[in-house]
């Protein structure tokens, strides 16, 4: 599933930070989608997902940690990160109204904002290339900055 921290570089273990944040984020979208609980979808992703090769192409493993962690205290924390995003959003329009692969992402960020000392510029700049890969060529990149952005100083003013 993934190797020892000590053999791996240091570019190998941000792939793998970064493949997490993007499993967490389709993780959420399936809960939401499914109704599966998230130990359920914690357990499908780790034995089926990571590192599994799909229409011949492999995917890489993530960071497990991080990706239980990120799933967990979304969820865990999922009313506080809502209301949170809810003050980032324009007022018209609440994070119950936004795409769902958009919540799964602001409520990952939001987990990792709210639990982890990561620096909130680290996690912006992870979650907005998470957006570009879902929404290519579209706006929801920079809507997804500046939200994070607010987020951020919400949860870590200290870090600006």
């Amino acid at each position: 599933m993934s190797t020892p921290d000590a053999a791996l570089s240091g570019n190998m273990k941000r792939k793998m930070r970064s493949a997490a944040r993007l499993y967490a984020v389709q993780a959420l979208f399936q809960m939401e989608q499914s109704g599966q609980t998230a130990g359920q979808v914690v357990e499908e992703f780790l034995h089926h997902r990571f590192g599994a090769t799909y229409e011949g192409d492999e995917m890489i493993d993530g960071d497990t940690v991080l990706f239980r962690r990120l799933v967990e205290d979304a969820v865990n924390h999922q009313a506080a990160i809502d209301q949170m995003t809810d003050r980032a959003l324009v007022a018209k329009w609440p994070i119950a109204r936004i795409d769902p692969t958009l919540r799964g992402l602001f409520r990952a960020a939001g987990a990792e904002f709210s639990q982890s000392d990561t620096p909130p510029k680290v996690v912006i700049t992870e979650f907005v290339e998470i957006a570009r890969a879902f929404f290519p060529e579209t706006r929801e990149p920079k809507f997804v900055n500046a939200v994070l952005d607010h987020m951020a100083r919400e949860a870590r003013p200290q870090a600006f």
